[in-house]
C-alpha cells in the first residue's frame, strides 16, 4: 500500500510548513510563491494535443507552455493545502482538466526530458489535490494521461544520454507510479535510479573508471571518459556532468534527491544508498561554486560555475534528518540561495523541505499525540535531540521544546 499524499511532499510536512508560515526560512519562501504568476488565480492553462520539443525546446510547440502549466498547478496545490482556500484547488483541478482533455503525445528530440519535466509536477499537483480535496471528478481521466501519454517513455528510460535526463525522468516516474498506486512501475523505476546513482556520482571505491548506466552502449574506457566530458581523474563527488555545467549537475543532484524523498515517503530506504555519493558530490560542487580554486586536473582547470538552488530536498534529508555536520559549502550555499524558487521540474523547495523533520505520521496514518490533549503533535529527532510541537488546533502549534538527547538510534 502506498501512503498518500507522498509524491515528494507528505501531509506531515506541510503541516509543518503551515504551522511556521510567519517564521524564517518559510515565510520569504511563502512570501514568493504567494507573489509569483505561477500561484494567480487568473492563470490560463495553454494545453495542446501534441507538446513538440527539439533541441534546447526549438522548436517550442507547447513545450514552454506546459512546463509552466505543470508548476503552476502544483504551486496552486501547494497554496490550496497551505491556505484551505478552495480556491486555489480548484485552479489547480482546472489546469490539469485542460491538460488531460487535449494531450495525446511529446514528439521532438527533447521529449523523453520534457515529459519528465512536466510529469514530475503534474504528479505532485495530482497526488496533493486528490488526496487532500474533495470534488475533483475528473481525477480518473487525469491518472489516465498519466499511464497511457507520461509514464511509457519515462520507464523507458534514456541511458546515453546526459544523467540528469534519466534522473528527472526517473523522478516523474516514481512519482505517477505512486499516483497511480502502481507498484510495478514504482519498483521498476527504483531500479533505474540504483543503477543510475553509481553512474551519475563517482566515489572511489568504484574503481579506477566510472560506473557505466545499465543499458548503455559505453562499454570502453575511451568512451566512459568521453562520456564524463573528458575528464581522466575522478575524485569522490565528481559527476558525469561536471565538466559540462553546475546547472545540469544540480539537476542531476536534485533529481537523485527527489526520488529518494518519495521513497522515503513510502518506506523505501534510498537515502542509505546514496547519502556518501551525495555529500561529496554536493559539498565538492558547492565549494568551488562558492569562489573556490579549481585544481588543473578537473575539467582542464576550468569549470562553469552556475549552480541553482538544487540542494535543498538533499540537504534537509543529509543534514537534518540523517544529521551529517560534514558538508560545511553545501550548507553555506542553501542557505545563501534560499529562498529557492521555480526551475522546470523545482518548485518552493525552501518552503517545502527547509528544516523540516522527519515525522511518524505520513499521509492517512495516525498522527502522535505526546500530550494526551486529542490534538496531533509534531516531533523530530533530527541529529539525535528529541523535539516536539504540541498541536494547538486549526493546524496550528506550539513552539519547539527540546526533550533530550539520545535519540539517534531513533532515526
Amino acid at each position: 500500500m502506498f501512503k498518500h499524499p507522498g509524491v515528494l511532499v507528505s501531509r506531515a510536512q506541510l503541516d509543518f510548513v503551515r504551522a511556521n508560515l510567519g517564521n524564517e526560512p518559510w515565510k520569504s519562501a511563502w512570501n514568493d510563491l504567494q507573489g509569483s504568476p505561477y500561484a494567480s488565480l487568473s492563470y490560463t492553462a495553454k494545453p495542446r494535443a501534441n507538446v513538440e520539443c527539439g533541441p534546447s525546446s526549438n522548436p517550442d510547440n507547447g513545450c514552454s507552455d506546459e512546463r509552466k502549466d505543470s508548476m503552476a498547478a502544483y504551486t496552486h496545490a501547494l497554496r490550496w493545502y497551505l491556505t484551505k482556500d478552495s480556491r486555489y484547488a480548484q485552479k489547480a483541478i482546472q489546469i490539469m482538466d485542460a491538460w488531460s482533455a487535449v494531450i495525446t503525445k511529446h514528439t521532438g528530440s527533447n521529449a523523453p526530458l520534457q515529459t519528465g519535466w512536466a510529469g514530475a509536477n503534474f504528479s505532485r499537483a495530482a497526488e496533493l489535490i486528490k488526496h487532500t480535496y474533495t470534488g475533483w471528478t475528473q481525477a480518473g481521466r487525469f491518472a489516465g494521461k498519466l499511464r497511457t501519454v507520461y509514464l511509457p517513455p519515462l520507464i523507458a528510460g534514456r541511458p546515453n544520454n546526459n544523467g540528469n535526463w534519466e534522473l528527472i525522468m526517473t523522478d516523474a516516474a516514481i512519482g505517477i507510479a505512486v499516483h497511480l498506486d502502481d507498484r510495478a512501475s514504482f519498483d521498476r523505476a527504483v531500479t533505474t535510479w540504483r543503477g543510475r546513482l553509481p553512474a551519475y556520482i563517482y566515489l572511489e571505491t568504484d574503481g579506477s573508471l566510472p560506473k557505466a548506466p545499465p543499458g548503455s552502449t559505453y562499454n570502453t574506457k575511451a568512451e566512459i571518459i568521453d562520456y564524463w566530458h573528458g575528464q581522466t581523474k575522478f575524485v569522490d563527488g565528481l559527476t558525469q556532468e561536471t565538466c559540462r555545467d553546475f546547472w545540469h549537475t544540480g539537476w542531476g543532484l536534485a533529481a537523485i534527491s527527489h526520488v529518494a524523498e518519495t521513497a522515503h515517503h513510502q518506506g523505501v530506504d534510498l537515502y542509505a544508498t546514496a547519502k556518501h555519493r551525495l555529500r561529496r558530490a554536493m559539498d565538492l560542487h558547492a565549494r568551488l561554486q562558492l569562489g573556490g580554486t579549481v585544481p588543473s586536473w578537473l575539467c582542464g582547470g576550468k569549470v562553469t560555475r552556475d549552480l541553482g538552488e538544487h540542494f535543498e530536498v538533499g540537504f534537509n534529508a543529509l543534514h537534518n534528518r540523517l544529521g551529517y555536520d560534514d558538508i560545511p559549502y553545501a550548507k553555506r550555499w542553501v542557505e545563501k540561495s534560499r529562498p529557492a524558487g521555480v526551475s522546470h521540474f523545482l518548485g518552493w523547495e525552501t518552503l517545502t523541505h527547509a528544516q523540516n523533520p522527519r515525522y511518524a505520521g505520513m499521509g492517512g496514518s495516525a498522527t502522535p499525540d505526546f500530550d494526551a490533549d486529542g490534538v496531533g503533535d509534531l516531533f523530530s529527532a533530527a541529529k539525535g535531540t528529541l523535539t516536539i510541537w504540541n498541536g494547538k488546533g486549526g493546524n496550528q502549534f506550539g513552539p519547539a521544546t527540546a526533550i533530550g538527547p539520545g535519540w539517534s538510534p531513533y532515526f
